[in-house]
């Protein structure tokens, strides 16, 4: 089968820094599904691996989300069946979906929306995932809970926050308050249902005394190392705050004087250690299908860079390396 992959680290924009090859088409074990590559979204995850997981030999093939057809099953899989229509993010310590076939844990997938293009799903899992762990995980806040409390957003235009915003909007009853520095990602922010939106690159603190609001849950989604003092100030006693990226050392002792509490959020946690509860992400999934079905959330889907080939997923590195993408870039299949 046709794949895309890197052997050794090389700048985005170096014509070998991936590569496209032939690999043998993979076989299901007893939880496996084999899937039919039809789309997938990148995400800073795929730069971070390609920076920093340089293979022993061989080449290792990047890409966390998918959407495509189930071709065969493994000998226990009881979830699916060949020719259901699957959307995922994979399994960070398993090859990568930026191939023509793909084996995944039937645990963390969940049914494609019916209403959408294989495109559109391949712009929601990982993102999806992400969002509702940090809501309902690390902050623990009761479906249709939050009343009288804010969410602050940090980033809320791309691909977390993207879905984050949604997902709020619909299953709790905070009040989301988004960041973006850019009137479109401000306005897309805006579209997808935040109730406000704040600029990053200004003072957030008399932004929010503005608003007159202090949020209870923050959700730092980028550029941490440069927010956190800035978020601890503004946050309320018992606060809380999740992180997604990797802001490197935090003095997290600046937090005591307000009794914060703090969380780290990795979608990949439940696959990498097949935690008992790892068939969560395939029901969170199959519900996010359900609402997108129900028109109530909407895909992140902001361009399609044409077919997957070396080129254009190198094109894809570059662009969320630049750290200006809105929502999710996408390619279709081989």
């Amino acid at each position: 089968m046709k794949a895309v992959g890197f052997s050794t680290y090389l700048p985005a924009d170096h014509q070998d820094a991936l590569v496209a090859f032939d690999t043998p088409k993979p076989t299901p074990g007893p939880r496996d599904l084999l899937v039919a590559i039809k789309a997938v979204s990148m995400n800073p995850v795929d730069t971070k691996v390609r920076r920093n997981g340089v293979p022993e030999s061989g080449y290792r093939i990047l890409g966390y989300d998918a959407a495509g057809v189930v071709e065969a099953v493994g000998a226990e899989v009881t979830l699916f069946q060949p020719g259901d229509e699957v959307f995922y993010a994979g399994d960070i310590t398993r090859p990568g979906t930026n191939a023509e076939f793909h084996l995944v844990d039937e645990r963390i997938v969940g049914p494609k929306p019916k209403s959408i293009s294989f495109e559109e799903a391949a712009s929601l899992p990982l993102t999806s995932i992400t969002a509702w762990e940090l809501l309902f995980d690390s902050f623990k806040i009761p479906m249709g809970g939050g009343e009288g409390e804010s969410l602050l957003v940090v980033g809320g235009a791309g691909g977390v926050g993207s879905a984050l915003i949604q997902l709020a909007k619909k299953l709790t009853r905070l009040h989301v308050i988004a960041t973006a520095s850019r009137p479109e990602t401000q306005q897309w922010s805006l579209e997808l249902g935040a109730d406000d939106v704040i600029d990053h690159s200004q003072s957030m603190k008399e932004q929010l005394a503005q608003l007159g609001k202090a949020p209870k849950y923050v959700a730092a989604l980028t550029r941490s190392d440069l927010h956190f003092e800035r978020l601890i100030d503004i946050m309320p006693p018992r606060g809380q705050i999740a992180m997604i990226d990797d802001p490197g050392p935090l003095d997290i002792s600046k937090m005591k004087l307000k009794s914060l509490s703090f969380h780290w959020e990795l979608m990949f946690t439940r696959s990498m250690f097949q935690t008992e509860d790892m068939a969560q992400q395939h029901a969170l999934l199959k519900k996010v299908s359900e609402l997108v079905d129900a028109g109530e959330i909407k895909a992140t889907l902001s361009e399609v860079l044409g077919r997957m080939s070396a080129e254009n997923i190198r094109k894809g590195h570059q662009l969320l390396e630049a750290g200006k993408t809105i929502g999710k870039i996408v390619l279709t299949g081989f």
